[in-house]
């Protein structure tokens, strides 16, 4: 007895002890946890507590009962995703555009993280990056109104197109406009503000191997395929699996805003589809199956990507 006393004396000394160091390293970083603690809190608040609304997605859901006294249905509401015509075609509309944004989106801060990294002015370059970073500061409501005007039947655009002898064209009404417009959208938006990663990136470059490849005999283009674009490749990697984690998120504000009934055969992608289904139609369990089953294939892209990019010799994300 005496001996089983001794060690369970010894063990609360060392959970103290274990206990004592924790806090003692708690408080001497007290303030890069207090520097964290927003971000941390933002994701807790409206990203990890809203997880436990998902099991409406396995209910038959009423928002006049508590929550957990509905009735389960199982995975009949992703049944449906599968069985819906619509839902196909909002699925290929979201794939679509996203796939679009990859290809012409993506690239844009690349390339001109690249003419930025080629300008010698460094006061000519903060200026250039000062412009290019205000349009992300402006909120998709006002861009959307600023198109508006531009593309109108009688805006700035068609009225030069008059002028020139040209018939006005209907660009928001028309559907084949609509991705190309969404795409340019983001490019004035985004590019200038996509471009702060990867200037940090080229910021590290070793400049060794710049000069080497000068006195080799490079010229411009040579040195950035062979010696600044392999420098940010990982940079570029991780950027693109994280970017493929959101494959089926084309962003709701700007989609919602340009959608009109003429284009909402294109337009309607899975953010609206979940929004018209959920809020409009109170078909809540089936709306949040679908988001549910938006966020189950963004993850297994990271992780199909992810196992990709670690064969080819990258690190990855994990």
């Amino acid at each position: 007895m005496a001996d089983t006393g001794t060690n369970i004396g010894q063990e609360g000394a060392v959970y103290r002890s274990i206990g004592g160091k924790i806090w003692s390293r708690l408080y001497k970083d007290r303030l890069i946890y207090l520097l964290v603690m927003p971000g941390a809190l933002y994701y807790l608040i409206f990203k990890i507590l809203p997880m436990i609304g998902v099991v409406i997605a396995f209910q038959d859901y009423s928002p006049f009962g508590r929550l957990l006294d509905n009735e389960w249905v199982g995975f009949a509401h992703f049944a449906r995703i599968f069985e819906d015509a619509e839902v196909i075609r909002v699925l290929w509309n979201t794939l679509y555009i996203s796939f679009v944004q990859i290809l012409f989106v993506f690239p844009a801060p690349i390339l001109l993280s690249l003419m930025l990294n080629e300008v010698s002015s460094s006061r000519f370059k903060r200026l250039v990056q000062s412009i290019l970073y205000l349009p992300h500061f402006i909120s998709w409501v006002v861009i959307i109104s600023i198109v508006t005007l531009f593309l109108k039947s009688d805006g700035l655009i068609n009225k030069l197109l008059e002028s020139m002898g040209v018939d006005w064209v209907s660009f928001l009404t028309t559907p084949s406009f609509f991705v190309p417009i969404v795409v340019l959208e983001i490019l004035w938006k985004e590019t200038g503000w996509g471009t702060i990663i990867f200037l940090a990136a080229l910021a590290g470059l070793n400049q060794d191997l710049i000069e080497a490849s000068v006195i080799d005999g490079a010229n411009r283009w040579r040195r950035i395929w062979h010696v600044v674009l392999p420098s940010i490749r990982s940079t570029i990697v991780i950027l693109l699996i994280l970017r493929l984690g959101t494959v089926l998120d084309t962003g709701f504000e700007q989609i919602f805003l340009m959608l009109n009934p003429f284009n909402m055969h294109v337009g309607n992608v899975l953010d609206t589809y979940v929004y018209y289904k959920g809020i409009q139609q109170s078909d809540y369990s089936f709306s949040t199956a679908v988001g549910l089953f938006k966020g189950i294939v963004g993850m297994v892209l990271v992780m199909i990507a992810n196992r990709l990019a670690k064969r080819f010799g990258e690190e990855g994300i994990y």
